[in-house]
């Protein structure tokens, strides 16, 4: 099976779209029209246009694509401010919060309308915010999955908890994992491909497959396809091989 995939997108509608060309047309010119795409999380904060973002993915799944989504972690940072404005998030340092310009949540906030969200009152943000988004935005993103297996491949947002059996792996560990996963060579018995961890290129490396390729920063957002342990980066010229980093 050939599987495409597309890493952390923060908002960036014009970029997602563009990745969903550069799959169109290699599933034209390799006739895979019924391969499926896997959004890998980070659908909001930073970029101009997270409720674009979000009603963008869920037509197309209602239109019966064949799209899969999972959650990110500022996707449950997102979720978490609109029940409480107050909770703090166990991955997050305990000195910031959603709201915070490093975070982007005022970014989300204002592409559902609200008037400089960074800039007033938490309650007052929070009471606006709960009447903009809409409900079918909040339960959409309630219900997205921490992790699919298609094939020979494992997608998650952050990464796992190496060693540790898939079904008893832990939404923080699958939203927020670094070092412990990025650090790990061993074979985790799939390739796992994810996002979060941000790079300048999508990187392969044996074991994984990192595709948050910076969108969030400015960069570009990586559309990939993946068959088997195998993956092309897609490009406007046709697909370009990763190669296995391994040290």
């Amino acid at each position: 099976m050939q599987i495409y995939a597309i890493g952390d997108i923060h908002g960036h509608l014009g970029l997602l779209q563009g990745a969903h060309a550069l799959i169109a047309a290699d599933r034209a010119a390799y006739r895979n029209s019924a391969s499926p795409v896997v959004h890998v999380g980070d659908l909001v904060d930073r970029g101009p246009d997270s409720a674009g973002v979000i009603n963008y993915l869920m037509q197309g799944q209602k239109a019966g694509h064949p799209w899969h989504v999972l959650k990110g972690n500022h996707d449950r940072l997102f979720l978490t401010f609109l029940t409480d404005p107050w909770a703090h998030d166990p991955g997050l340092r305990p000195d910031l919060g959603w709201l915070h310009p490093r975070l982007g949540g005022p970014q989300t906030l204002a592409s559902y309308g609200l008037r400089e969200p960074g800039n007033r009152p938490v309650e007052q943000i929070h009471a606006e915010a709960r009447a903009a988004v809409p409900q079918a935005h909040r339960d959409w993103l309630t219900a997205l999955p921490t992790n699919l297996m298609l094939d020979a491949a494992l997608f998650v947002h952050a990464g796992i908890r190496p060693g540790i059996n898939l079904r008893d792996q832990t939404e923080d560990d699958l939203l927020w994992i670094r070092g412990p996963f990025l650090e790990d060579r061993r074979d985790h018995g799939a390739l796992v491909v994810h996002g979060h961890t941000a790079l300048p290129d999508a990187t392969h490396y044996g074991n994984r497959l990192n595709i948050d390729s910076s969108a969030a920063y400015g960069g570009p957002l990586s559309a990939v396809v993946i068959d088997g342990r195998d993956a092309w980066l897609l490009t406007p010229k046709g697909r370009t091989p990763l190669v296995p980093q391994i040290p």
